[in-house]
């Protein structure tokens, strides 16, 4: 019985843990890109890199991003479905871990993406459900926007599903504002 439930309890843990050490090693390899590396992998057998810090002040959240969106790199932290130097970005995270955080942005909420060559300042905007089966996102050079995508609801029990909790935040230069 103790064996089980220290089983299921590491099994539970698993997840969260992985994160977050995946969260260690990719501040490393940031650095080391700051520092003038190129192409810096978190671990020797990486198929992505970090490509910027995404930062959420007010909540206190500052991640590393993801080159490419697939599964795997999910699994370590939010990721990029697009360029990291389009105009119109869009980073996808998992619901139940690095992304959990975006349900409780609110209008005006500040957030800065740097990169190794630029930081750029963004306000929440707006918030919606989109139903991936019946609606796609547009993407649009002409805008300056970011959007974090993330499963929904929050708290179902099964993970996947169509419906796709959006928060869409406008590029903001904010040229008196501290940053």
């Amino acid at each position: 019985m103790i064996i089980t439930a220290a089983f299921l309890l590491l099994q539970a843990l698993w997840i969260p843990a992985k994160a977050e050490l995946a969260q260690w090693l990719m501040a490393r390899a940031w650095q080391r890109s700051l520092e003038g590396s190129t192409d810096v992998r978190p671990w020797p057998w990486a198929d992505t890199r970090p490509v910027a810090v995404l930062e959420a002040p007010r909540l206190g959240i500052r991640q590393f991003v993801l080159e490419g969106a697939s599964g795997r790199n999910l699994a370590f932290g939010p990721a990029t479905l697009t360029e990291i130097s389009s105009p119109d970005l869009i980073l996808s995270g998992h619901r139940d871990t690095h992304f959990n955080w975006i349900r409780h942005l609110q209008d005006g909420d500040l957030l800065r993406l740097a990169t190794r060559d630029e930081t750029r300042v963004f306000r929440a905007g707006y918030s919606e459900v989109i139903d991936s089966r019946t609606q796609e996102m547009s993407l649009d050079p002409r805008w300056a926007r970011i959007s974090l995508v993330t499963c929904y609801p929050f708290d179902s029990p099964t993970a996947g599903g169509p419906l796709r909790y959006v928060v869409t935040a406008i590029g903001n230069p904010l040229p008196d504002e501290r940053l």
